[in-house]
Parts: structure tokens; sequence; C-alpha cells
């Protein structure tokens, strides 16, 4: 039966529509966060800029990625979801097109620093949190899981992709290809993504009692206010500490600085390329379980593993890349499967320390964190590989604080939330969907 019909029955909600629609959002704006990788190299040899100077332009734009997330929240909640990505992929678009004929270093900052960095802020993951807890009651961590993990589908589709067209054509055919990418989503915005479900006439999935939308006077008064709120909450930091060491470890360290590591030790780009795009395909099932998981075990528990074996990992890559490309690929299935997994257990303990109606705003200042982390690595790696020629020493010691980030985690909460029994939280699950 088509969708089209499947829906005017109700037999399909649309909260799956503007699932699928949010999932190719955050697919584009994961395509145009990891162009920086596949352009690092280039950009030093036609204009001869040192890695540390293009590093600090993708450090703006990591940090300005997080920063607008809270706020993108709070605008969500006054002008509409549709509004907000509508403005902000046109946003992208602009910046990535008007990169192309840059030609000093500050222009690449303003360009894809402020300009890209601010209009990929609207389509941060803040947008997976505000979707699944608008749309979703039943399966929200699954949702949560797969929007996530999109960022992964991302890397899979473009990396490998924009990395060959940098090769044959050059950067500024790859700029523009991304910048196509992000004007094609416009009109798929408009004309399917809805704010929330009562627009429709509907219900969240799942919710059979119409409870799941908040009143106006739960709401946070904007994103300061949530801010100062968790500011004075303990658990509050430590989420934000521990995100902070994910996005160092991820977008900061792996995501930017991988292609340029690997073409240090004479692999194409095209081929590490590659090897990011496996581990994006690694990454899309390791989320996607997570989210699964993250419905049914205590999420301190799942943080612990996710940050412990993150760290391992780093620490053992330095040595992979003496092993020709066993102990890369080795590191791709393994790291891949981590990547991003710590996103849904994270957005779980928001709402479950924070509530439903604050999980939207509060998860985007505890995002800023993990763009901070990132912004500190884009540029903090750059420096050290042009101080030391080599990234040794950064992928160790971003090992080393994924060791104190699964330590801190199990401390979230304590003697607030109960570890429920995997029997319980099953029923609790089937219960609801139901």
């Amino acid at each position: 039966m088509p969708i089209a019909q499947r829906i005017a029955d109700g037999r399909l909600h649309y909260g799956w529509i503007v699932a699928a629609v949010t999932f190719l959002i955050l697919l584009a704006a994961s395509a145009i966060r990891a162009t920086p990788g596949v352009l690092i190299v280039p950009l030093e040899q036609t204009f001869g800029w040192s890695r540390a100077t293009v590093s600090f332009a993708i450090s703006v734009n990591l940090l300005l990625y997080g920063l607008c997330g809270p706020f993108a929240a709070a605008l969500m909640e006054r002008l509409g979801v549709r509004r907000v990505i509508v403005l902000s992929l046109s946003l992208v678009t602009v910046g990535v097109a008007l990169t192309t004929v840059m030609r000093t270093p500050w222009q690449l900052v303003l360009l894809w620093g402020v300009v890209v960095g601010i209009g990929t802020g609207a389509t941060a993951l803040v947008l997976a949190a505000t979707v699944a807890n608008r749309w979703f009651v039943a399966r929200r961590g699954l949702v949560i899981g797969v929007l996530t993990a999109s960022t992964a589908t991302g890397q899979l589709l473009f990396l490998p992709l924009l990395a060959t067209v940098v090769d044959h054509s050059g950067w500024r055919a790859a700029a523009l290809l991304v910048a196509a990418i992000a004007l094609a989503m416009v009109p798929v915005v408009f004309v399917l993504m809805r704010d929330q479900p009562r627009d429709l006439g509907l219900r969240a999935f799942g919710d059979l009692e119409g409870q799941a939308a908040p009143s106006l006077a739960t709401r946070p008064a904007g994103a300061l206010a949530a801010l100062g709120e968790g500011a004075r909450s303990r658990d509050f930091w430590l989420l934000s500490g521990s995100f902070f060491i994910c996005g160092l470890s991820t977008n900061g360290l792996i995501g930017t600085h991988l292609i340029p590591a690997s073409m240090d030790h004479g692999m194409p780009a095209v081929t590490a390329a590659g090897l990011l795009a496996a581990m994006g395909v690694f990454d899309l099932i390791g989320t996607t379980i997570s989210g699964w998981l993250s419905d049914r075990w205590d999420n301190r528990r799942l943080l612990f593993w996710y940050y412990g074996l993150r760290g391992l990992s780093l620490m053992l890559l330095p040595y992979a890349y003496g092993s020709a490309y066993f102990g890369l690929t080795l590191f791709a299935l393994f790291y891949g499967l981590d990547w991003v997994a710590t996103v849904p257990p994270t957005v779980r303990l928001t709402e479950t320390l924070f509530g439903k109606a604050r999980v939207g705003i509060m998860y985007g200042w505890i995002a800023v964190a993990h763009q901070m982390g990132a912004s500190t690595a884009a540029f903090g790696a750059g420096v050290l590989r042009t101080w030391l020629g080599s990234y040794q020493v950064a992928f160790t010691g971003a090992g080393f604080v994924c060791l104190i980030a699964a330590v801190m985690v199990l401390t979230i909460g304590q003697g607030r939330i109960t570890i429920p029994s995997r029997r319980r939280a099953a029923e609790i699950s089937g219960a609801v969907e139901s």
C-alpha cells in the first residue's frame, strides 16, 4: 500500500515522516561537518597555510556548531522547527559557496568557521532530541539512536565522494557540491516537516493519554534561564564534562584529523576517507543498538563502557599505523561501533534529571560542552602536529581523558536515579508500545 494511503488511513504515524526528514537533515549536516577533514591538505597546498591555521577555522566552526544548539532549541519553541531549519540551511548554502572565492585565512575563519558554524548549529544533535521528544513516547530511545546514527551515514555516503571530487576536480568543486546538498534540503523541509503533533491533530507516537506535550507553563523561559538552572546542578556539570571529552575524542580529533594523519603515513586521501566512512558504517549499527539499549539498561553503565573502550582504542591507534591496513581496519571496527553511541544514553539521562519539557534546551547546553571539546581537539591536535610533526601525543592524550570520563559518568544522579531491572524495563517498554 502506498505511504500516502497508509498516512491517510492512520496506519503510519506522521512522526515517522518527521523522523525520516530529520534523518536527512542531520545526514546533510554531517556531510557538511565532515568536509573540512578532506580539505585540510588541499588548503595547505593551495594557499600555503599551516595545519594550525586551517585547524583554527575548523575549531571555530565546531564551537559555534555546539554553542548555537540551545539558542536554536529556544528559537524552535518560538518560531517553529521548520522555519529555523530552512533559515539555517540557507545560511549554510551561502557560507559554503562563498568559500570558493576566499583568499586569506580570516575569510576561511569567517565563512567556514562563523557562518557555516552558526548555520549548522540549528541542525545539530539538539534537533534529534527535540524531534524525538515531541513526536515519540514509545520507541524514543531507538529514534534518538537512529537520528544520531545519521551523522555516521553522512560520512559513509559523502566522505569518499568528496575526497574523489577533490582529487579529480579540486577542493572548490567539493565545496560547491556541499552547498548544493544543503540547498536541496530546503524544499524537502518546507514541504514535509511539521513542528509538533498537534499541528496535525495528532498525539505523539505511543502517547495513549495525551500527556507527552509539555504545557507552556512548564517550558523554560529561554536558553539563558535553562543554563542558569543547569549551572546549579552537579549532574549537569558531570554530563557536560563527560560530553566535552566525547566531542574532544570524536568530531574534534578523529573526525577532523584522521584523514590528514593517515596521509602523513602515506595513505591516499580517498583511501583515508574510505576508512572514516567505514567507521561510519559501524557507527550506524552501534548507535542504533545504543538507542535500543538506552530504553532498557542503566544509561550510566552504558556510558562507562563506551568511554572506557573508546579510550583504549585511541591509545592503540598510533601503533595501528605500523601494522599496514590490518590495525587500522580493526580500529575502524572497534572505534566505529562506539563513535556517537554516547548520545542516546546522554539524552535519556538529561530527560530523567531535568524532565521532558526541558530536555531540548538542557541537552543543547550539554551539547555546547561537546563542541567545546571538539573545538579544543581540532585546534590543539593541529598545533601539536605542527610542533611535534605527528599526532601520537594527541591520540594517546585523548584516550587517557576518555578513561577519566568513564569514571565520571558512574557518579551521575547518585541517589536520584535507580537502576531498573531488565525485566521491569522490558515491562515498561512493552506497556508503552502497546
